[in-house]
């Protein structure tokens, strides 16, 4: 189901992004759970590719940043 608020997202989510990478998932999440007849899987898929087009994740440290 979408997303109302930054708090309503995954832990995995609001314990590792950025506020910023974290609107991006919410945003892309929402948008593709009613373009995909809310296939949670999928719109899964489709926020986290959203976030890694703007953030990658420090290997060294674990966290992530904007590229």
């Amino acid at each position: 189901m979408p997303y109302k608020e930054l708090s309503d997202l995954p832990n995995s989510v609001r314990d590792h992004l950025p506020i910023h990478a974290q609107e991006i998932y919410q945003a892309a999440y929402n948008n593709a759970w009613d373009e995909y007849g809310h296939d949670e899987e999928r719109a899964h898929r489709v926020a986290w590719s959203a976030v890694k087009k703007k953030y990658e994740k420090d290997e060294s440290s674990g966290q992530w940043q904007a590229k």
